[in-house]
């Protein structure tokens, strides 16, 4: 069978242009950023219609029914207006069943949002069969990559600043894919920059600094030292700040890809600007791939991935701790 596509939260806003307003918006995904960003999309649309603040209502799912939940939806509202309940943890209640019933025959007057934390695993069963044929499903995918860097240059775009593709994978490099995270230390940098409207190398360093602790590229600066001392510390005050291992390993996997690939890219004689598109690195950056790439014999490169692939099997099949297989990762691969 087919895996089931839903139209993405990012199409509501077109959706209701197109068709006004559904009875009812079910949300479901891991990008929680996506379902503050569903809200406040349909908050604007709604709240003119309210006649009352005593129209609007949040449930939990997990403290109560969808029996409940339709019964408060199937009531009048205070004012001659419109009622938006929002539901979080859709997910959770077990009598599915009610909210299919209800999603065939709707209070016209009601508009109810949904937010399921996860995937469908079940798209046939209901709810889900229904609301999927009334066109009621949004999914709420992390963004990454490509999709990621976009996402970044159009909401500096509507802050009126501009930022280019390098700099917008350098800050998420910096700050990670949260897009949580990735608004806060926009709105830090839109306030470093004031009337200024390029969101320039300078200006991320400037947040990096800001944030006072130390990040991927403070890691990948002290192996390409060879300062296992330094390493190891910036290592585990990543992890101890809720970076995950396999995030590290990943990073580092990625930078020896890099390293590997310095002295062919000096070889071709390409521009600094294109070697370093190519390495997956800034261009400001990409000198200090060169220098370490000098203290990386190719034999030590071929040993890193041998640590590196060490340490992701450690994580899968054995009982160490992360740390002590963080500290035997960083001894092997900056050998005495």
């Amino acid at each position: 069978m087919a895996k089931t596509k839903f139209p993405s939260v990012f199409d509501i806003p077109k959706d209701i242009k197109t068709n006004g307003l559904k009875p009812i918006y079910y949300i479901f995904g891991e990008d929680t950023f996506s379902f503050d960003y569903a809200k406040e999309v349909l908050d604007k649309a709604i709240t003119p219609k309210l006649a009352s603040e005593f129209d609007k209502e949040t449930f939990y799912g997990s403290k109560t029914n969808y029996a409940d939940i339709v019964s408060a939806a199937s009531t009048f509202p205070f004012g001659d207006g419109k009622k938006f309940l929002i539901v979080k943890n859709a997910e959770k209640p077990k009598d599915k069943d009610k909210l299919a019933d209800y999603a065939k025959s709707p209070s016209e007057f009601t508009v109810l949002l949904l937010f399921h934390e996860g995937t469908i695993t079940k798209p046939e069963s209901e709810p889900f069969k229904t609301l999927t044929k009334l066109g009621e499903i949004f999914e709420s995918k992390e963004m990454k990559g490509d999709a990621l860097i976009e996402w970044v240059k159009s909401y500096v775009k509507e802050n009126d600043k501009t930022i280019s593709d390098e700099n917008a994978q350098l800050l998420i490099d910096i700050v990670g894919e949260n897009r949580s995270l990735i608004e806060l230390q926009l709105e830090k940098i839109f306030l470093f920059l004031n009337d200024k409207k390029d969101i320039t190398l300078e200006s991320i360093q400037q947040l990096a600094t800001e944030l006072k602790q130390f990040n991927i590229f403070d890691l990948i600066n002290a192996v390409g030292r060879k300062d296992k001392a330094k390493a190891l510390e910036i290592a585990f005050n990543l992890y101890d700040s809720g970076t995950e291992i396999i995030q590290i390993i990943a990073m580092l996997n990625r930078y020896f890809t890099a390293l590997a690939k310095i002295n062919e890219l000096t070889a071709m004689k390409l521009s600094v600007q294109e070697a370093a598109r190519i390495v997956g690195t800034h261009q400001y950056y990409y000198k200090d791939y060169l220098d370490a790439r000098k203290r990386y014999s190719d034999k030590e490169i071929t040993n890193a991935f041998r640590a590196l692939f060490n340490a992701d099997l450690s994580i899968k099949t054995s009982s160490l701790d992360e740390k002590t297989v963080i500290t035997i990762l960083i001894a092997d691969i900056i050998a005495d």
